[in-house]
């Protein structure tokens, strides 16, 4: 398995937009970023991902599931565009925000320290596991 996060404006598209999705999820659509859209190429039914919530609260607030492998963007007619289905399977006990994620020596390689405004990213296993235990929150 491996593990990815996800950032959305919580104005736009909110964790708790998320969570109303249910068993059905949602597609992550929108993104038009090569590099993230060849991150959602990779992603495979299981894999698990970091919601995070970006613009002020910037902050992981819950863990999606992959639900569909990638496939044709619905926003567009524009062939080159894919996405994935993510669902909601918890919320964080208490968020991680970027701040506290940037503090963390040994989150330091992190591509969200590193290149924040990338939309989907991949989060190795040290990651996964040090970020949900600042959250107080079962990987």
């Amino acid at each position: 398995m491996a593990y990815w996060l996800f950032k959305s404006e919580p104005s736009t598209w909110s964790w708790q937009d998320q969570q109303d999705k249910g068993e059905a999820g949602e597609e992550w659509d929108g993104v038009r970023n090569y590099q993230a859209r060849n991150f959602m190429r990779e992603m495979k039914l299981g894999d698990k991902g970091f919601f995070y919530h970006s613009q002020k609260e910037k902050a992981v607030v819950g863990i999606v599931e992959v639900c569909a492998e990638s496939h044709p963007d619905s926003t567009t007619d524009d062939e080159r565009w894919e996405c994935v289905d993510i669902k909601a399977v918890r919320s964080f006990k208490e968020p991680v925000t970027l701040d506290q994620i940037k503090a963390e020596e040994s989150l330091a390689e992190m591509i969200l320290v590193k290149n924040s405004r990338l939309s989907v990213q991949p989060v190795t296993d040290a990651e996964w596991k040090r970020v949900c235990e600042m959250g107080k929150t079962d990987p």
